[in-house]
C-alpha cells in the first residue's frame, strides 16, 4: 500500500470515528461527514491518475456537487434545530416527538 493510499484510508477512518464517538454537537457530526466527503472526493480524482487513464472521470464532479448539496442541507437542519431547541446538542433531539 502506498503513502497516498494511506493517507486516503487514514482520513476516512479517522473521519468515521470522529462521527462515531463524538456525536454531542450536531456541527461536529456535519464536520465529520464532509471530511469523509473530502477524502473520497480526493481519493475519486487520484484515482484515475493511478491508473493511468488517459480519459478523466465525471465521477468526482458529480460527487462534489452532491458534498455541496449535503452541506446546504445540514446547515439548513443546523440552523432550523437551534431556532427550534436552543442548541444543537445531539441528546436534545427526540425524533419520535413532533
Amino acid at each position: 500500500m502506498s503513502y497516498l493510499h494511506f493517507s486516503f484510508y487514514a482520513a476516512f477512518t479517522l473521519s468515521s470515528l470522529g462521527l462515531a464517538f463524538h456525536r454531542t454537537h450536531l456541527i461536529s457530526a456535519l464536520l465529520c461527514l464532509e471530511s469523509m466527503m473530502l477524502s473520497m472526493y480526493v481519493a475519486l480524482t487520484m484515482w484515475p491518475i493511478q491508473m493511468q487513464t488517459p480519459s478523466a472521470s465525471i465521477l468526482p464532479i458529480i460527487m462534489l456537487t452532491f458534498s455541496a448539496c449535503e452541506a446546504g442541507t445540514g446547515l439548513a437542519l443546523l440552523v432550523a434545530s437551534t431556532r427550534t431547541h436552543g442548541s444543537d446538542h445531539l441528546h436534545n433531539f427526540n425524533l419520535l416527538q413532533c
